[in-house]
């Protein structure tokens, strides 16, 4: 049902034009923010998921070892005191 009064009309175009005309606006917002951002975080060196699970368990596995060779100093040194 369209209205016969021409100012009605008028308005209702107008605000369809706005809404349209708002909703182009933040849609080149966000993509501006999102290039900044992008922009932004090209300048720092970031790891990827599989990069820092292989050094967390090269880590762990280091760990392991200085406590197996604390382990085995220890021993040796006290076979070293008595044996003396």
């Amino acid at each position: 049902m369209q209205s016969q009064n021409p100012m009605i009309a008028d308005f209702v175009k107008l605000a369809n034009s706005a809404a349209g005309t708002f909703a182009g606006m933040t849609r080149e917002a966000r993509e501006a923010a999102r290039e900044r951002v992008k922009e932004a975080m090209g300048g720092m060196d970031f790891v990827t998921r599989e990069e820092f699970d292989t050094v967390k368990a090269m880590a762990a596995k280091a760990r392991e070892d200085s406590e197996a060779l604390m382990k085995r100093v220890a021993e040796l040194e006290a076979k070293q005191t008595i044996d003396r």
